[in-house]
């Protein structure tokens, strides 16, 4: 289920009525905003599929692959859980976690966490041996974020909680004020350094100790704004990029900004909405807005670089830079790669005919992505 689809309810039942892309019991025959057709293009770039693999259905959550210290480790709803050879895409296990789960994965390279229901954290090592599981204080929807002897997440609730390393004593737990109305959707976090970066709901994006979960910095991404609950939904989207001094990040009917990762002084926003988080180069901002357009805005000012609107409604996922292209699945299971350049058509491969709804991860010149269906396949450029 795509990431928009789906609401989580704060004491409001009746706020869906007549806003079908937002309601999750709207028809799907009958799409307000059908998916564009795709356009021939002449395939400039190649691009080639070193290997696939299949995990198993995401069912209505989101999983994304991690890449740590040349494996990828991928994990589906029913509970499985795989490490796979980065370069080969060799199975080299897979375990049952022992109960279904709801996101994942983060890896530190000597650890791995996924989500399992009703707010279990589990822990594991390289080899699939179950390290250790806690319970959190509620259903957890975005992976794990691991670094610096610390597991992170945050569950629905809005807590925010560190788990050590080694044992999954929790070390300290943040908590934030939650929205009436809110995405059901998987805002994500980063560790850079002694920082834990995490996107919430309410359009707020927060930088906190991870010593002890102090706020360092809190800046608004998205400002609720509007007469209803539902137009005034402003929840950060996907998870905060981190290059250099830049920390970047989007809200759904927000806009996109990016900070200084240190002091939190904003370096400048643009109207944006998107469902999905950025991605960053040396120069660019890439968005992914929740029309279909992929926009690339400059990374120094927030200017615009290169728009192209040609995958209009095709319920586009978080880009990835990889090679000399800004790569995007979507609904139906293509990935286009798009010219960092000026954001022309390079090349266009189907993975399979559902959706790519986790955000890809890159090792060198190869992305790595996974479709609901549960196919992991690594598409390497040239």
């Amino acid at each position: 289920m795509h990431t928009a689809v789906k609401l989580t309810y704060v004491g409001l039942v009746a706020m869906l009525a007549g806003c079908s892309s937002l309601n999750p019991f709207a028809s799907k025959s009958a799409p307000r905003n059908p998916p564009a057709a795709l356009e021939s293009i002449q395939q400039t770039l190649a691009v080639r599929t070193a290997w696939t693999n299949n995990i198993g259905s995401a069912g209505a959550f989101v999983f994304s692959p991690a890449v740590a210290e040349g494996s990828v480790y991928v994990a589906a709803a029913d509970g499985a859980l795989a490490r796979i050879d980065a370069a080969s895409g060799r199975t080299q296990w897979r375990i049952n976690a022992g109960m279904p789960l709801t996101a994942g994965v983060g890896s530190d390279g000597n650890t791995v966490a996924v989500a399992g229901e009703k707010g279990m954290l589990l822990a594991f090592d390289t080899e699939g041996k179950l390290r250790w599981k806690v319970q959190a204080s509620s259903e957890i929807l975005s992976a794990p974020a691991v670094g610096q002897g610390v597991i992170v997440v945050r569950s629905v609730d809005n807590r925010i909680a560190a788990y050590d390393i080694e044992n999954g004593n929790r070390r300290w737990v943040a908590q934030r004020q939650t929205p009436p109305l809110t995405l059901r959707t998987a805002p994500g976090i980063v560790i850079s350094g002694p920082t834990a970066y995490v996107a919430l709901p309410g359009g707020r994006l927060s930088a906190l100790a991870l010593t002890n979960g102090g706020a360092r910095w809190e800046a608004a991404v998205g400002d609720p704004r509007g007469t209803t609950e539902l137009e005034r939904i402003a929840d950060l989207s996907g998870t905060p990029v981190i290059a250099g001094r830049d920390v970047c990040a989007v809200a759904y009917q927000g806009r996109v900004a990016c900070f200084d990762a240190v002091t939190g002084t904003a370096r400048w926003s643009k109207e944006a909405s998107s469902e999905v988080g950025v991605a960053l180069d040396e120069r660019f901002v890439y968005v992914a807005d929740e029309r279909g357009a992929v926009t690339a805005l400059s990374r120094e000012s927030g200017s615009g670089a290169w728009r192209n609107p040609k995958l209009a409604y095709r319920r586009l996922s978080t880009p990835v830079v990889v090679g000399r292209s800004v790569a995007v699945g979507d609904g139906q299971g293509f990935v286009h790669f798009l010219s960092r350049d000026d954001g022309a058509f390079l090349a266009r491969l189907s993975i399979d005919s559902s959706p790519v709804t986790g955000a890809a991860s890159v090792a060198a010149t190869t992305a790595l992505f996974q479709t609901q269906a549960g196919t992991v396949v690594a598409l390497a450029t040239e």
